[in-house]
């Protein structure tokens, strides 16, 4: 038996649908129009940032990142063009590559860091009142965490 959702929960339903969409959008365009960078560079770069000796193999980045191998390794790419980034080799099996932040990079991230905070909390937290962010990110983490246990047929 379907059980479906009421008027108010579809309500709830259909503006998560549209904030988790507008959201990220925003924040890239802000990074994009203040930094030239994309949501999905500054993702990688926070990722590689917070890295031991500022490195990361590319399959934990792509997991950390939730990319595709495929997909990251095109962005890896194109930020390496933009000297953000480089790929090396890992010495201990011969087979992975770390993708490695630049000074070029760090720079960027010092640089676009207080206006990404600053986005973040224009377009989110200055919406909500504390406890209502607090709710929300709990909500979140809630689900996050249910998503990322395996299913019964993935094992």
């Amino acid at each position: 038996m379907t059980r479906w959702l009421t008027e108010r929960e579809q309500e709830l339903w259909r503006g998560w649908i549209a904030a988790s969409m507008l959201l990220p959008d925003r924040l890239s365009r802000d990074l994009q129009e203040a930094h030239g960078l994309t949501g999905t560079d500054y993702q990688i770069l926070v990722e590689l940032s917070e890295a031991p000796e500022r490195r990361m193999r590319m399959s934990t980045l792509a997991d950390r990142t939730q990319l595709s191998r495929s997909r990251l390794s095109h962005q890896v790419d194109r930020m390496s063009r933009a000297g953000l980034v480089e790929r090396q080799d890992c010495a201990q099996d011969g087979r992975g590559t770390y993708a490695v932040l630049t000074e070029v990079g760090w720079q960027s991230i010092v640089r676009a860091a207080p206006d990404h905070v600053e986005s973040v909390r224009r377009h989110l937290l200055d919406r909500l009142t504390p406890e209502e962010f607090e709710a929300f990110g709990s909500a979140c983490i809630k689900v996050a965490e249910a998503l990322r246990q395996p299913t019964p047929s993935q094992g």
